[in-house]
């Protein structure tokens, strides 16, 4: 689970957090909270290779250390941890068996994004999960979306949503009444972990 900007991995460590976990009794996955900084947006740029990471580093390392099935790993996250997920289960196609964008934060187009979250125009090309699945998902996996009602990024995750059904995709996405933040997270906390747990069975 991709942690969003300006917050710490243990941002997730929150009491909705472990109910969540505690409901789903043995059939609760094991979760990585990996480090992507303030502003990576988990993706391979000018400051590091923060989406190598996650693959190549951060998930073997907690395979090894919690001897899950490496056939069962899902990812997911919240605005810019969703957006991370989207993206790096793009880019690694068979590498996952489920892929959650909650509240992912998204854009049309490069300008809109905010200073930080890509070097340049190219960097954001590079990885523009909506032009990529506009006449093909890039997804062959189950796929989460939701988004708060009063959300910035309402109308690129639907948007988003939209182009994956029209390729065919597996997509289960909800408009929930909220806003972007753990307001609107914490409680569908049971709803995600419930998701990933049976997409991986």
């Amino acid at each position: 689970m991709l942690h969003g900007r300006s917050v710490s991995p243990d941002s997730w460590l929150s009491d909705p957090f472990f109910e969540a976990l505690h409901a789903l009794g043995s059939s609760a996955p094991d979760v990585l909270l990996a480090n992507g900084g303030n502003h990576s947006y988990w993706h391979d740029r000018t400051d590091g290779p923060w989406g190598s990471y996650v693959l190549h580093e951060a998930i073997p390392e907690a395979l090894a250390r919690s001897g899950a099935d490496p056939r069962r790993v899902a990812i997911g996250g919240i605005s810019m941890g969703g957006f991370g997920a989207l993206d790096l289960a793009r880019s690694a196609p068979h590498r996952f068996c489920a892929v959650g964008g909650h509240s992912a934060a998204l854009w049309f187009r490069g300008a809109d994004t905010p200073e930080g979250a890509f070097d340049d125009g190219a960097d954001f090309a590079r990885n523009d999960v909506i032009e990529f699945a506009r006449g093909h998902s890039p997804y062959h996996v189950p796929v989460w979306l939701d988004v708060g009602a009063e959300d910035p990024f309402r109308a690129a995750d639907t948007a988003l949503a939209g182009e994956l059904r029209g390729d065919g995709a597996r997509v289960i996405f909800h408009v929930w009444p909220g806003v972007h933040g753990t307001s609107y997270w914490h409680p569908h906390l049971r709803r995600y972990f419930r998701f990933y747990s049976a997409a991986c069975a």
